[in-house]
């Protein structure tokens, strides 16, 4: 779910109105909850918010349900960081009958909702402004061999052409694009926000790994072991304390880390940093840390490379702290 929230412009969060089924997933640790976070750190720009079920006999396509969930979902996804004027879209539809999927609904049935399905909405959104300009960065998220090596990924941003020279980080393999295919369709040259299949010649399948990213040899990206971070505890049972060790989700990379120092403590609503380092974290804490890894890994500070340099942290099967790339301790 993960990588593929890193390739998207835009998501669809099912919600259940079903009672009992939405309070469930959107408690404390629920999977509404963590989705909405984890798309939004992904790097997806708009949600689309899809109140499933409403046909159901604990809701009947009730309003004041419809207006209740959308009434609690609305501060929490503004506090993931989405603007619930420009960001969100919130509509009800039936996934078992189809109504307001692609046709609208039945006046009889529901005669509250006057506005779009959701194809017809998905249809008229605006699209995401590009970096064409910028330096290729291109997060791998799948390789294969076909005809010789492929890899898969979104451009983040520049541009990409066949015959280009271009270098996988972090290793600084140089090889040359042969092909380029989008929806497979043959296309010789790929901007900011295409996602492609890419034969390269000069390197092989088993030298690559999800996580590498290209981008074209006069501008490469930093690879490090230790970066400095702004961390926000989301969720943890337990105190969080130097040498707490998680799994980094960062663009398409999933690496393990090791939180190898609290630098200071961040006052949420000032951005004051303190002056002593804190000995703990605990949740909805704001920190700098230091976070180190075994094997070089691709991230960018955010104000440079959004898409590069923000993360996520995972233990045990649950989204722990959300974090932005502060700055790169280059040895």
């Amino acid at each position: 779910m993960i990588g593929g929230a890193a390739q998207a412009d835009i998501a669809i969060l099912v919600i259940s109105a079903r009672r009992g089924e939405f309070e469930t997933g959107f408690e404390r640790g629920g999977q509404t909850r963590e989705h909405a976070v984890l798309v939004k750190t992904s790097g997806v720009k708009k949600l689309v918010v899809v109140i499933n079920k409403m046909d159901d006999p604990t809701v009947q396509w009730s309003k004041e349900r419809y207006d209740d969930i959308v009434q609690k979902l609305t501060p929490f996804l503004k506090g993931t960081g989405y603007n619930p004027k420009t960001d969100l879209e919130f509509l009800p539809v039936s996934g078992f009958t189809g109504a307001n999927l692609k046709e609208p609904i039945d006046p009889k049935v529901c005669s509250w909702y006057k506005g779009p399905t959701l194809l017809s909405l998905l249809d008229n959104m605006k699209g995401v402004e590009r970096k064409h300009a910028g330096p290729l960065r291109m997060p791998i998220s799948e390789k294969y061999k076909d005809m010789g090596t492929v890899v898969v990924g979104k451009i983040e941003s520049g541009h990409m052409r066949k015959g280009q020279q271009v270098v996988l980080m972090p290793d600084r393999k140089t090889c040359e694009v042969t092909a380029i295919q989008s929806e497979d369709t043959d296309i010789k040259m790929a901007v900011s926000g295409d996602n492609v299949h890419v034969r390269l010649r000069g390197v092989e399948e088993e030298e690559i790994s999800v996580g590498y990213v290209m981008c074209d040899t006069k501008h490469p990206v930093h690879s490090v072991t230790a970066f400095e971070a702004h961390l926000v505890i989301l969720e943890s049972k337990n105190i969080i304390c130097a040498g707490y060790n998680a799994v980094l989700h960062a663009h398409s990379c999933v690496e393990e880390v090791s939180l190898a120092s609290l630098l200071h403590l961040v006052e949420k609503k000032t951005g004051r940093k303190s002056k002593r380092p804190p000995t703990f974290l605990k949740r909805n804490q704001h920190a700098i840390v230091r976070l180190e890894c075994s094997h070089p890994i691709v991230v960018e500070p955010f104000d440079e490379s959004p898409q590069l340099g923000r993360f996520t942290l995972r233990d045990e099967g649950k989204t722990i702290a959300i974090g932005k790339v502060n700055k790169l301790i280059i040895n």
